[in-house]
């Protein structure tokens, strides 16, 4: 199994490395708001006791003068006297964070200090640039994109069964875990701690962003249409705010970099028309679509269709959250739904609710006739596993797919 971005396999990753001796590069912990980014460093914390120092950059004081100069002369000298390790929660708070950053651990490695050094951050776009342009060859990255159903399982003594519907329906942002029975309650929760705040905050530090009004509107049009192929010409027909075309794609290249929703491109052997393709909008965590839904979340009795595109939905964005190279196909009539590459190795990829027949996988015999070397599969309910064995193409229910992926398929 290859689950690298899931909560438990980060947290164990990183703790791994703390082990390691020091100095070491950085640890740049990433991803976005309420995956327990904190949680982790707390934890750390607690289990290194004296030997740590965690300090938030968003709290009031942070911004007071001398405030950084302080700490680091507190974490230094204890460095000095035993190994310990320096957390820093929220660092794009911190102003010119990525220099402040890259002195303090030259300092380290000049005077080969036994110290760790770990920073959060919820800004994907901010960590990336700044890491990039100072950081270079002092950091590692490590990234939480979303909880997995095995994370929510572990975390709240959850049936497979169970975690797997809660990924689909309500999505897998652990804070909310305890509201999913006070709906109204629960959808307030992820606008007030997630959304608002990644949307109408998060991204508006990053960068100057002109029309705020359009950004929501385009954020609302991908979750309003989850796993959807759409141009950008329809989803200008879909806002009431004007933006050019230019705008609208830079707004989904910000959602993107933020975790939120992924811009998924259409396969192509040439990079060039690759990026030039129509984008399949995939929000990243199904808890978007529920917040934004009115009414219940869907099931296959209640809303079968609408239930198929939430099914088809998280299991790309699952496929997404394990690193995994995802696009999809389509030469009219023919489509499929992701061609996935990675550590997985190569699939073509449908994703079925219900019933279907060997016709409606044409265009998956179609694709690997041309590309033989992507290996055929549809993810389906366990019950019509054999329509797809009938016609040569394997096949495994999708509950169990996002349960462990595609690593363990033979």
């Amino acid at each position: 199994m290859a689950i690298s971005t899931g909560y438990y396999a980060v947290k164990t990753n990183l703790e791994k490395r703390l082990v390691e001796p020091a100095p070491s590069r950085v640890q740049m912990l990433s991803g976005p708001r309420q995956v327990g980014k904190t949680s982790i460093l707390l934890d750390i914390c607690r289990r290194w006791n004296d030997s740590a120092i965690y300090l938030a950059a968003d709290a009031p004081e942070a911004s007071l003068p001398g405030w950084w100069e302080i700490h680091w002369r507190r974490a230094t000298e204890l460095a000095r006297s035993q190994n310990a390790v320096l957390l820093l929660d929220e660092i794009q708070y911190l102003p010119n964070w990525s220099r402040i950053l890259k002195s303090a651990i030259d300092q380290v490695y000049r005077e080969q200090l036994p110290l760790h050094i770990v920073a959060t951050g919820s800004a994907a776009l901010e960590l990336g640039s700044g890491a990039r342009e100072t950081m270079a060859g002092r950091y590692e990255r490590l990234l939480i994109r979303q909880w997995t159903a095995r994370d929510l399982a572990q975390a709240f003594s959850l049936t497979q069964a169970r975690a797997v519907d809660c990924f689909v329906r309500f999505g897998s942002f652990p804070g909310g875990m305890s509201l999913i029975s006070d709906l109204p309650r629960w959808k307030a929760y992820l606008r007030d701690a997630i959304i608002e705040p990644a949307v109408g905050r998060d991204l508006m530090m990053l960068e100057s962003i002109r029309k705020p009004a359009l950004l929501r509107q385009i954020f609302a049009v991908c979750t309003g249409h989850p796993s959807e192929i759409m141009s950008l010409t329809k989803i200008a027909g879909a806002i009431t705010d004007a933006g050019t075309l230019e705008t609208i794609a830079h707004y989904l290249s910000l959602l993107d970099s933020a975790y939120l929703v992924s811009t998924v491109k259409k396969f192509s052997a040439r990079e060039v028309r690759k990026r030039a393709s129509l984008p399949k909008l995939v929000p990243l965590n199904n808890a978007l679509l529920a917040a934004s839904r009115v009414g219940d979340p869907p099931t296959v009795q209640c809303a079968p269709d609408v239930w198929g595109r939430w099914v088809e939905n998280a299991c790309i964005a699952f496929a997404v959250g394990c690193e995994q190279a995802v696009t999809y196909w389509r030469e009219e009539p023919l489509e499929v739904d992701a061609i996935i590459d990675g550590s997985w190795g190569k699939w073509a990829v449908e994703i079925k609710t219900g019933e279907y027949t060997s016709q409606d996988l044409k265009g998956l015999l179609e694709f690997c006739w041309r590309w033989p070397e992507y290996r055929p599969l549809v993810l389906c309910d366990e019950k019509h596993t054999k329509t797809a064995a009938a016609t040569g193409i394997g096949a495994v229910a999708w509950t169990d797919f996002l349960w462990d992926g595609l690593a363990a398929q033979d």
